[in-house]
């Protein structure tokens, strides 16, 4: 029997049976998926918590995951040598394997995202992709080998296949081969005040036409994409034919890149961009900064689990954020009063948790959260504008309202509306769709000393809503 799941090098464990997600067995949590092990058919998972979306996985890093039978061992793989046909980019987070056995081969999902994600076709409006292929791959060893052997084989089967890709042997005329494709290089720099360095490590990919940052949730047609070399450099191979434009972010940097230039693939072209040149939303200097731009909130600090719903594979893990039941940590960690983060005293890896969430009180209500940020000003420049740069990693049906130095404004400097659907603080996510504002301050707003910064987040019918930041940032008047 499957019993050993694989999704990652650290993320491997035997598995619950289907039957001990049933009553009697396990004990519903906050929502359906999520049970509470009470009477497991194995000791080793009581009280334990399991949950699908514990597996879940960035399309990045989503190649092959599957399941090892132990017994006589012997490996059940899904292989994706190719991401161009998974809608929304490289940071989409899909399901993997889970409690079934059962493993996916997900395409198209808003799981992360939401509505945004969601494919319309209009009446009369003619549509047509190519999912796939994927590779299932079947594996065994002898008796006595380590089964995680089997892993290991698996991983050099998914290598193989991705250099493999495109496939030469499907008959469909809509599946192009390697001869009908083209491909795209170049070199992406970074323009930040009057420096120019080279885009290292930056995301770049070309995807249909559209808004920057329109990846996220392009969900229609096909994206590829792949991450420059520490000068900058890039190469996209084996993209379809079709009109594109190049998208790019870069860890470090706020904000997304679009060239205004179409890409106009033909079978056998071979487009050098040359050097492009992305300028990051900047208007004066950095005053003070909260956390990393890196599209996730991985840096801030995650708690630890209530005792009480451990996934024991998460413990000491990276990945900590996956734990059940985190949001409501929040109130405990903060019984009376929200959060207050001093710049120059508080550090944001262990003083800046990782989710504003709702406050939950007695009477299973919730009540909005507003977060402090206090700074000292040595001088204010009244006659000019400062730059309040928000980068929000996952929003869940909640609202951003700022506020300057008094938090009894009847209307905050700022609001963002009602934003996002993400729902990854119920699914364990460290980001969903992300989301930059820029919200101009007034110098007459400060004054020569202590200021405060309000983040207030309003709404509260659900422990679910709230805002995931990945930066933030305080930006003096320009310097001429």
């Amino acid at each position: 029997m499957f019993r050993y799941m694989v999704i990652a090098d650290n993320r491997h464990r035997q598995m619950p049976l289907p039957e001990d997600l049933s009553t009697g067995r396990g004990q519903p949590l906050a929502y359906p998926e999520a049970v509470q092990l009470v009477n497991p058919t194995d000791p080793e998972h009581q009280g334990e918590v399991d949950d699908k979306y514990q597996y879940s996985c960035e399309n990045k890093d989503l190649k092959v995951h599957g399941w090892i039978c132990r017994t006589t061992p012997v490996g059940f793989w899904l292989i994706i040598p190719s991401d161009e046909f998974r809608s929304g980019g490289p940071l989409k987070q899909n399901l993997t394997s889970h409690v079934g056995p059962t493993t996916l081969a997900v395409f198209l999902s808003g799981h992360y995202a939401g509505k945004y994600m969601e494919t319309h076709i209009g009446q009369d409006e003619p549509w047509k992709k190519v999912f796939g292929p994927v590779f299932i791959y079947l594996n065994s060893a002898a008796d006595g080998d380590d089964p995680l052997w089997l892993w290991e084989d698996a991983k050099i089967k998914m290598m193989s296949e991705v250099q493999s890709w495109p496939y030469n042997f499907p008959a469909s005329e809509d599946f192009q081969k390697s001869e009908e494709r083209g491909c795209v290089s170049g070199r992406l720099l970074v323009q930040d005040s009057n420096d120019v360095i080279s885009a290292n490590g930056a995301y770049v990919g070309l995807a249909p036409p559209g808004d920057v940052g329109s990846w996220q949730t392009e969900c229609k047609d096909y994206q590829f994409w792949t991450t420059a070399d520490e000068d900058g450099c890039f190469s996209i191979k084996n993209i379809r034919t079709g009109n594109y434009n190049l998208y790019a972010w870069v860890p470090g940097f706020v904000g997304d890149y679009r060239s205004d230039a179409l890409v106009t693939i033909t079978s056998g072209s071979n487009i050098k961009m040359g050097d492009l040149v992305y300028e990051p939303p900047r208007d004066g200097p950095t005053l003070w900064e909260i956390g990393i731009p890196d599209r996730s909130a991985r840096e801030f600090n995650v708690p630890d689990p209530d005792p009480k719903y451990v996934n024991r594979l998460f413990v000491n893990h990276p990945d900590r954020f996956r734990q059940y039941g985190l949001w409501s940590r929040y109130t405990e960690l903060y019984p009376n009063e929200d959060l207050v983060y001093t710049i120059g005293v508080s550090d944001y890896s262990k003083d800046w948790f990782f989710a504003q969430v709702v406050r939950e009180m007695d009477n299973k209500t919730y009540q909005g959260t507003t977060w402090q940020i206090k700074f000292k000003l040595d001088h204010v420049d009244r006659n000019s504008s400062y730059k309040l740069r928000v980068a929000i990693a996952s929003a869940t049906l909640a609202e951003l309202q700022v506020r300057v130095n008094d938090p009894n404004a009847n209307r905050p400097l700022f609001t963002t509306g009602l934003i996002g659907r993400d729902n990854a603080i119920a699914r364990h996510g460290i980001h969903g769709l992300y989301l930059l504002y820029h919200v101009n301050i007034p110098g007459t707003r400060f004054i020569e000393g202590e200021n405060t910064i309000f983040l207030k987040q309003p709404r509260c019918t659900s422990p679910f809503q709230g805002i995931m930041y990945d930066y933030i940032r305080l930006e003096g008047p320009p310097v001429s």
